[in-house]
């Protein structure tokens, strides 16, 4: 019987070799030769998949975008483990540790962060590869707000503006801290970067506790939050 190939899969091996050579070699010393060569295919058989080495580059984009937002997602009713209540279980979520799925803190994460670098390199020549990192942006902010919303129980009563801000800050801050974490990676071992990144969010936690208008609550009252140096201003 011929063999059954996962078109898929070979698609989305091909577009993660991608992603570990661009890292590796630079954006342009990542030929669909070289691609095609550590991948073990042939430029005929990655020519069979994808027409041009930016839509390799694409698909990769795509990939890590799919693979981030995996991790980003906690498990949804799942059942408690034999040490966990159902209580914990339904505990929200350490915001610190979701985030953290998006830095640099490992070899697979930082070949994915890499790789982001690289490719915001090529945009600002390219209105095809702007039209996609505009895409991937938008659904960048989506994952962190669905983040924010399940880890802060707070997030729903802040007003709109308030939530941006947030929001956009936290993507921001994240975004610079991979670019100098990739960029220096002596200077921003895993702990650094975790610190760096707790420290912010308990300031804009505390910020918008303190400082920033909440829509009213079902009765009517536009609560606070407890001061910041209360233990729920912590991130």
């Amino acid at each position: 019987m011929p063999k059954i190939v996962d078109h898929d899969q070979r698609r989305d091996e091909i577009a993660l070799v991608a992603c570990r050579v661009v890292a590796d070699y630079g954006f342009d010393q990542a030929t669909v030769v070289r691609i095609a060569r550590e991948a073990g295919y042939t430029t005929g058989m990655v020519a069979h998949y994808f027409d041009t080495k930016q839509d390799i580059i694409i698909a990769a984009l795509r990939l890590i975008l799919r693979r981030i937002d995996e991790r980003l997602t906690p498990a949804a009713g799942r059942t408690p483990g034999a040490s966990e209540t159902a209580a914990a279980a339904k505990a929200p979520p350490d915001l610190l540790q979701l985030l953290t799925e998006a830095l640099p803190v490992d070899e697979q994460r930082y070949t994915e962060c890499a790789f982001w670098i690289a490719f915001w390199g090529q945009v600002s020549a390219d209105k095809r590869l702007k039209r996609i990192n505009a895409w991937v942006h938008r659904e960048y902010m989506r994952l962190f707000e669905r983040c924010l919303a399940r880890a802060w129980p707070e997030w729903a009563r802040w007003t709109p503006a308030t939530r941006d801000q947030v929001l956009r800050s936290i993507v921001t801050f994240v975004n610079g801290l991979t670019a100098g974490a990739v960029v220096s990676r002596s200077h921003w071992p895993a702990e650094r970067q975790l610190e760096q990144l707790r420290l912010h969010l308990q300031l804009l936690r505390a910020w918008a506790a303190g400082g920033a208008a909440m829509l009213p609550d079902k009765g009517g009252r536009s609560a606070r939050l407890p001061a910041s140096g209360s233990s729920s201003a912590q991130a």
